[in-house]
C-alpha cells in the first residue's frame, strides 16, 4: 500500500536539490581549459601510483595549488575532505598545535 501522505517540505527539497547536469557540463566541464586541468589532475594520480605513493581512499593534493604542475616534490596524499574544500590556485591554511 502506497502512503497518500506526502511532507510537503521534503517535495520541495526534491524540487531545490535537482541538477542539470547536462547544463553543468556545458557551460563549465566542457570547456578547454577546464579539460586540461582535469586532465592533469588525473595524470598526477597515476604518477603517484606509479612512483609508488599512491593510497587507496586518498586524493592528490597539489602543494602549489596549481593542477598544472605534477612534479613529484609539489604532490602528496592527503584525504578527500579537506583536499576538496581547497580552493585551486590558493594554498592550505598550515595548523597551529597548541
Amino acid at each position: 500500500m502506497v502512503n497518500a501522505r506526502t511532507n510537503p517540505i521534503q517535495e520541495e527539497e526534491k524540487k531545490v536539490m535537482a541538477r542539470n547536469y547536462r547544463k553543468e557540463y556545458d557551460n563549465y566541464h566542457k570547456k578547454p581549459a577546464q579539460r586540461k586541468r582535469r586532465g592533469a589532475r588525473v595524470q598526477a594520480a597515476r604518477d603517484m601510483k606509479k612512483a609508488g605513493r599512491h593510497k587507496k581512499g586518498m586524493d592528490v593534493h597539489h602543494k602549489d595549488g596549481n593542477p598544472r604542475n605534477n612534479s613529484l616534490s609539489n604532490l602528496k596524499m592527503s584525504n578527500k575532505k579537506p583536499n576538496r574544500s581547497v580552493s585551486p590556485g590558493r594554498p592550505r591554511k598550515k595548523r597551529v598545535k597548541k
